[in-house]
This record gives structure tokens, C-alpha cells and sequence, in this order.
């Protein structure tokens, strides 16, 4: 039986998140209020910078797991991360125990955060990893787009791997919606489809909130 992420220490580690993005950056967070309030949730975030993960998990209404590569898990980081319910994946293998608790995540009703991209880049949704369509298409969740912009517009004095202090990021949650057909399948046909359209959501996603922001 595989150990499902805890629930406490998803919302130990929002707490955690809102402390420190809120102390180190200024977030301006735009359409929390579309992220549904209750039931299984899949948050789609672009990826450009090592904070857009805990920038998300600080400002997002509801306590999120996620998918994190298993380089992450480094000394001490590895039972922080853990006891914070966040989900170890192996990106290089089918990981069926990342994948078990992923699903155990939505079927109990929570938050589970992916990037889509698979691994930091221009974070703009260009190149999609089939495990976004696979999660949502086999458990039903709604995907909310998520935009985090200005984390990676310039490095900071102090630390230049992080963005400047006080410097304002801004998160803009999308609409959410299903990524499948509705038929209940889940062929490589129908999860192609569902890339496609899960695409296509998140490009426009971000293209709006880029013009909302200004970035």
C-alpha cells in the first residue's frame, strides 16, 4: 500500500510558503477565486525559476501537492519536502509510485500541482509532457492554468539565483477546465487529444495574463 501525501503537511507547507514569498517578494495574486474550493484540482503552472513552486503553494487558496523532480530531494530537503506532502517523481522512468500518490491526491479530493513543461525553460507552455493530460483525463479534475510571472525577468543583487527582494512577482489563476472528451476514455488517441487541448488553454492562459500584467 503506497502512503499517500499528508493533507497537514500540504497545508504546514502553504503556511510556510506564505511566510516567506510574502516576506521576500511582493506576490500580486490575480483570480485566486477561480480555483474551485472544494474537490480534486489540478494547478498547471508555467515554469521559468526554482521559487514558481513555492510561490504557488504561498498564494493559492488551497494547501498543493506537488510534482517534484526527485534532484529536489537533496539532504535535508528530501524529509522537508516530504513531510510538506509534496510528491517525489523520477522523470527518467515510469514512476508508479509518484504517479499512485498523484492519483491518491485528486481521488481524496485535493490540490495536486504539476508542470507541465517537465523541467524549467522559457515558461511559456510550448513543449507539454503527456502526465498533465494522463491526471486529469483518468481522474476527472478540472485543470486551473497558472501564470507566474516576473520570477525570472532579471537576478537579484544578494542572490543571484533568486529574483530581487521586495520585487513583485505576479500569479494569475485561469479559468479551469476538463481536458477530456467526456467518453470516459483513456487511449493514447484520447490523451493526444487532450495534450492538444490543454495546450492550447494554457498558451491562451498565459497570453491574457501577460496582457492583464503587463509583462
Amino acid at each position: 500500500m503506497t502512503e499517500l501525501p499528508s493533507a497537514r503537511g500540504a497545508e504546514v507547507g502553504r503556511r510556510i510558503g506564505v511566510g516567506l514569498m510574502y516576506g521576500l517578494w511582493k506576490p500580486r495574486v490575480l483570480g485566486a477565486w477561480r480555483v474551485p474550493a472544494s474537490g480534486p484540482v489540478i494547478l498547471a503552472v508555467n515554469h521559468s525559476h526554482n521559487i514558481d513552486g513555492p510561490m504557488v503553494m504561498g498564494v493559492a487558496p488551497r494547501p498543493t501537492h506537488f510534482l517534484i523532480k526527485k534532484e529536489a530531494f537533496i539532504g535535508p530537503l528530501d524529509p522537508f519536502l516530504l513531510g510538506i506532502g509534496q510528491v517525489k517523481v523520477d522523470r527518467d522512468t515510469t514512476d508508479r509510485t509518484a504517479i499512485t500518490r498523484a492519483l491518491g491526491v485528486l481521488d481524496n479530493g485535493g490540490v495536486l500541482g504539476i508542470f507541465p513543461e517537465g523541467s524549467r525553460g522559457e515558461g511559456d507552455f510550448a513543449s507539454l509532457r503527456a502526465g498533465l493530460a494522463y491526471f486529469a483525463v483518468r481522474s476527472g479534475a478540472p485543470i486551473v492554468p497558472v501564470a507566474v510571472l516576473g520570477s525570472s525577468e532579471r537576478p537579484g543583487r544578494l542572490i543571484k539565483g533568486l529574483p530581487p527582494l521586495r520585487s513583485r512577482v505576479d500569479v494569475v489563476f485561469g479559468e479551469p477546465f476538463e481536458a477530456g472528451d467526456d467518453s470516459g476514455r483513456r487511449t493514447r488517441k484520447v490523451l493526444d487529444e487532450a495534450t492538444g487541448r490543454i495546450q492550447k488553454q494554457l498558451a491562451a492562459h498565459l497570453e491574457n495574463a501577460r496582457r492583464l500584467t503587463g509583462r
